[in-house]
């Protein structure tokens, strides 16, 4: 069973910076894409950003050139990079994952449902 567990989440002042990490278990298969993706109340979840299995990335445009993705695939854990961070970055942030993975990231991207996989989340408050 995989299992998702994010942390790294606060609150900041505009601005600032925050990573996320998400620590992942129990994958099968070598192959897998992930992502970050973030929710806000009354609203649906929406891609931020995905890497795929052959390491392309994938960001929403609303965080390109604030936010980078990555992994460390020795520690199986997912990272996200957040600077520059503005309140409408505020939300609860999901990490997700999908394996194996039979698509690019970008097709993951678009495709949110296709991830099987899905932490609890970690919030993110950005205050003016």
């Amino acid at each position: 069973q995989v299992q998702l567990v994010e942390s790294g989440g606060g609150s900041v002042e505009a601005g600032g910076s925050l990573r996320l990490s998400c620590v992942a278990s129990g994958f099968k298969y070598s192959n897998y894409c992930m992502g970050w993706f973030r929710q806000t109340p009354g609203n649906e979840r929406e891609g931020v950003a995905v890497i795929g299995s052959d390491g392309s990335t994938t960001y929403a445009d609303s965080v390109k050139g604030r936010f980078t993705i990555s992994q460390d695939n020795a520690k199986n854990t997912l990272y996200l990079q957040m600077n520059s961070l503005q309140p409408e970055d505020t939300a609860m942030y999901y990490c997700a994952a999908e394996s194996p993975a039979y698509y690019s990231g970008y097709y993951y991207y678009r495709r949110p449902w296709l991830f099987r996989y899905w932490g609890k989340g970690t919030q993110v408050t950005v205050s003016s």
